[in-house]
């Protein structure tokens, strides 16, 4: 299929870069004081995990069991939640979610947490990722007399825990149960009315860590929330592992973690683009591996040039390593609009080419005359890199030469990072040289895929949107509608 350039303004690809997935984060006040506002202030640090909605899940553990209050709708953390609502959500255990869909559409019914009431009582989930089998499990469900209430794979998860509770003895066994079923990627954070239980899929896809202040638990997607409310890091949460937080420690099961390391598919985009700089995910700095992934590509893809320049904010990171390792200077070559969201309201079809220029602008004195090495995490599909490439040639570069700290985009996500199929991915259609030609720039060079392990430390990762070598089996249904019509329609 040949690429059209002019796709890339149709509507549904107003932003053509890859999408954060999800960020969970959950709290547990053994004092039993009211925890809603140190959550609220926990999702804010994970905002750049998703942008599309957000919500808030509370008990209290000294009262009824049944009453779990939550707060969620549509828009970022501040536009969701005031100090009123906030003031109503009463109690000392907590999860929260902040939501960009890769399943299931936009809606305020998507938004999570979770909240179920059911023949045990009640729960609130809160899921990073996508399951694979969802399609299927959901569809077991259906044909007992299930009834849904959203479109995403998160509330297949709910129902399975659910279920399973009906026959074990804890709820940490329930959520146990339920795991045994799903295949793919899933950080969970599951609140009973007495109990905050923690989960990552085998492969550990998604992150997930535990952190203390003091009397108080957390679990949360990145450790830089914890920095946010004052906590202490603990420990990651492993691979298949399972915990529950109690007042007298971390309850840990472990049966389900892969007995050989190497089976482990950490998502090596968390530290190429998703995660903060300010992260540590199992024991690897977001920041030191995007300067790692720098370094590298000054060595592989060296340029005679006057100034190394990030694109904010990801590319940043590997900018400073790229010049620090290069000995070509570092310059800030752009201004971001900090208070432009992915949510602001799009300018008509005749105004799409100008989507970039409302969030950055280049700054003439620093690129004016300039041989520039420009580097960005990824190109998708082409048309932002061709844009912010163009910007650095109207404000005067004489040359640009652009540098990406991951290798070329070859295959689709099916994990929860929001990578488009084949037919959209323009590396998929053209060479280096006609993918620089396209986007405008003098030269372009990728991080050779060779290259991944030295940017994590040696640690097990997933690459399969770079070579198609998948951890699991793929689902025969992709589409973010799949959960959508009839069950009896669904598949013709």
């Amino acid at each position: 299929m040949a690429f059209d350039m002019e796709e890339q303004f149709s509507e549904e690809c107003v932003d053509s870069g890859i999408h954060e997935e999800c960020g969970v984060f959950g709290a547990y006040d053994f004092d039993g004081n009211d925890i809603a506002s140190t959550v609220y202030y926990g999702l804010f640090a994970l905002q750049h995990r998703g942008q599309e909605s957000c919500g808030i899940a509370v008990s209290d553990t000294n009262g009824p069991k049944k009453n779990i209050q939550v707060h969620k709708g549509m828009g970022l953390v501040n536009e969701v939640f005031s100090s009123e609502n906030l003031e109503k959500l009463k109690g000392n255990i907590s999860v929260g979610h902040v939501r960009y869909s890769t399943a299931g559409s936009s809606t305020r019914e998507n938004a999570q947490p979770l909240v179920l009431n059911y023949y045990k009582g009640t729960l609130a989930l809160a899921h990073n990722g996508n399951l694979v089998n969802a399609l299927e499990l959901r569809e077991e469900l259906e044909k007992t007399g299930a009834i849904f209430q959203t479109t995403i794979d998160s509330e297949v998860i709910a129902y399975h825990v659910a279920k399973e509770r009906i026959s074990s003895a804890t709820a940490e066994e329930a959520v146990l149960a339920a795991m045994r079923k799903l295949k793919g990627a899933y950080s969970l954070i599951v609140m009973s009315p007495r109990k905050l239980i923690g989960a990552r899929d085998p492969f550990g896809f998604r992150p997930l860590c535990i952190g203390k202040r003091d009397n108080t638990y957390f679990l949360t997607s990145e450790t830089c929330a914890l920095d946010t409310v004052g906590a202490e890091f603990v420990r990651d949460v492993e691979p298949g592992e399972v915990v529950t937080l109690t007042p007298s420690g971390i309850v840990s099961n472990r049966e389900l973690c892969f007995k050989d390391s190497s089976k482990q598919a950490r998502c090596i985009f968390e530290y190429i683009y998703f995660a903060r700089p300010d992260s540590v995910i199992d024991g690897v700095s977001v920041h030191a591996a995007r300067k790692n992934a720098g370094a590298i590509l000054s060595r592989t893809h060296p340029v005679d040039a006057d100034v190394v320049m990030g694109v904010p904010d990801s590319g940043i990171d590997a900018a400073l390593g790229y010049a620090e390792a290069s000995g070509i200077p570092y310059g800030m070559g752009f201004i971001k609009n900090k208070y432009i969201g992915r949510t602001f309201i799009a300018p008509g079809q005749e105004k799409r080419i100008d989507l970039v220029r409302i969030k950055l602008s280049a700054i003439g004195e620093s690129v004016k005359d300039k041989r520039i090495v420009l580097i960005d995490d990824s190109i998708v599909r082409g048309t932002t890199s061709g844009q912010i490439v163009n910007l650095l040639r109207e404000a005067g570069a004489k040359e640009v030469h652009m540098r990406i700290s991951s290798p070329p985009f070859l295959y689709p996500c099916y994990y929860g990072t929001d990578i488009d199929s084949c037919e959209n991915l323009i590396a998929c259609h053209h060479s280096v040289e006609e993918i620089a030609d396209i986007i405008g720039a003098d030269s372009l060079g990728y991080l050779p895929e060779s290259e991944l392990k030295n940017i994590v430390g040696g640690c097990e990762f997933c690459s399969a949107c770079f070579n198609g070598n998948y951890p699991t089996a793929v689902p025969d249904v992709t589409t973010k509608d799949r959960f959508e019509g009839k069950l009896s329609q669904r598949n013709k």
